[in-house]
């Protein structure tokens, strides 16, 4: 595909993860066309593209739409996530050492600065990274891989909705789950990862409208100056 149907794919998807196309909005191919200048091929590809990033769905005589994903779908992403650091956490006691136990707690302390500066995208951000670390330190190749698959997916759905976290709850989790790993508390670390990711999960709002909606036109001014 051409480079102007990638830079439109790279337009559209910072509207969206900015929450100015919002879920289910309509992608037509004709308006989009006209607001960009190009062929509806050129769109065509461009959806094509954002399809296969998982920010749109393209149905059978009805076009292209921004995702618009459920809180099953959250709740289903967080599960599996459980799955793999449960099964990581189980052996992090036997093979972790000090220097661990600093790394995860340094990571906790991070988050707690940045949540206190009210920079919240920041804790999200290292907060994801808490957990990264968590099955790194596993030293489980394929776990690694299979979680960081996991981990994007639920990056690409805070990009498509808004959460209400309450981060001083999650990061409590966060400081409490390595005291209860190196304590060789299993059963109770076990249980506070499940209703943690679950608290995650259902903190997500994709049940009501909760971004202002605009035009497609009006949603894609800021990015067009310069890109025609």
């Amino acid at each position: 595909m051409g480079g102007r149907s990638h830079q439109i794919t790279e337009i559209l998807t910072r509207a969206i993860i900015e929450h100015r196309l919002v879920p289910g909005c309509k992608l037509g191919e004709r308006e989009l066309s006209e607001i960009f200048g190009v062929s509806r091929i050129v769109i065509r590809q461009a959806l094509i593209l954002l399809a296969d990033q998982g920010l749109a769905t393209i149905e059978r005589n009805r076009g292209a739409f921004v995702a618009k994903p459920s809180q099953q779908e959250a709740l289903e992403i967080y599960d599996a996530l459980t799955v793999v650091e449960q099964g990581i956490a189980s052996q992090l006691g036997e093979r972790l050492g000090s220097s661990g136990w600093a790394e995860l707690r340094q990571q906790v302390e991070r988050q707690r600065q940045a949540a206190a500066q009210g920079n919240y995208a920041l804790a999200d951000e290292i907060g994801q990274d808490y957990h990264t670390l968590l099955v790194r330190l596993g030293r489980n190749k394929v776990l690694q891989e299979v979680h960081a698959q996991l981990s994007r997916r639920a990056t690409l759905l805070r990009s498509l909705i808004t959460a209400d976290f309450h981060y001083e709850d999650l990061l409590d989790d966060h400081a409490r789950l390595v005291d209860l790993l190196e304590k060789g508390k299993i059963k109770q670390a076990l249980a506070l990862i499940d209703t943690h990711n679950r608290a995650v999960a259902r903190g997500y709002i994709t049940d009501r409208d909760v971004f202002p909606e605009m035009t497609p036109r009006e949603a894609l001014a800021p990015y067009l100056a310069g890109n025609k």
